[in-house]
């Protein structure tokens, strides 16, 4: 019988015990897993973690079934790969397929509106009401300032931002969609060029926001884009056919403990 043979941690002893066939997966395993699965909360990473070496422990016995080595490290992450290679059954996306999911999904091969943003920060945590408060109230008066005089921004950037951003005058750059909080991001990619007339809130506080370019985004014709739309389709294929060929594997040798759910297999995908 294989087994994972590692000391217990404490606190752990309550949990049901996680099986694969004739093989054991013990609590520490688990979490020595937990540092690749980051969660919202530890409860969350550790339930990825034991689904994680619950796949891998159901691929490597169903490779040494097919007669493959899984003795060491590489032999098991070799005989993984071939036994997927062998056995998992991935359609090629047609082109009218592909050409469909352009139509329906064309945002997502276009070039994404870009801003040149500066900004103040004024920290305030969330749960801080009198700081946040405070905040929106220097807020207004700081934007009053900018309004009347707005030459001073780099000025008033450098003295009174919490942002380390203050030490070039509150400068971002050219920002796209996702690289601020996603908060921020939703607010800004509504906003016109100039002077936003109120302070806008995110988790770190609130923000007095400057835009100095827009670049409106482009939807891009599917000739430009066919390599990347197969390759999105396909990708999807592959983790269907992933998830299927696992839930196949955990009915046919057994799993004690644990069930996969509907995401099985998506960490083989990154």
């Amino acid at each position: 019988m294989h087994s994972i043979d590692i000391e217990m941690i404490p606190g752990e002893a309550t949990s049901p015990p996680i099986r694969v066939g004739a093989a054991s997966i013990d609590h520490a395993e688990i979490a020595r897993e937990m540092q690749y699965h980051p969660a919202d909360s530890a409860g969350d990473a550790r339930l990825k973690a034991a689904r994680a070496l619950v796949v891998r422990e159901l691929l490597r016995q169903r490779a040494g079934q097919q007669g493959l080595a899984v003795d060491g490290e590489a032999d098991i992450e070799a005989a993984i790969a071939a036994l997927l290679e062998h056995e998992l059954d991935v359609p090629e996306p047609s082109e009218a397929d592909c050409r469909r999911f352009h139509g329906t999904h064309s945002e997502r091969f276009s070039d994404p509106t870009r801003l040149r943003v500066r900004h103040v920060l004024l920290a305030a945590a969330p749960d801080d009401a009198p700081a946040r408060d405070d905040g929106y109230r220097r807020g207004q008066a700081l934007i009053a300032q900018l309004r009347e005089a707005p030459q001073r921004f780099t000025e008033l950037a450098q003295r009174h931002s919490d942002c380390p951003s203050r030490d070039q005058g509150g400068e971002l750059g050219w920002l796209v969609p996702g690289q601020t909080v996603p908060e921020l991001d939703r607010a800004l990619q509504h906003l016109p060029v100039g002077l936003h007339g109120r302070p806008l809130a995110s988790r770190y506080g609130w923000h007095l926001v400057i835009i100095d370019a827009r670049e409106e985004g482009r939807k891009r014709p599917f000739d430009e884009v066919a390599d990347r739309v197969r390759h999105s389709l396909r990708e999807q294929a592959t983790r269907r056919a992933l998830r299927h060929y696992l839930l196949a594997l955990e009915a046919e040798i057994g799993v004690e403990g644990i069930a996969l759910d509907d995401e099985a297999g998506s960490a083989l995908m990154q």
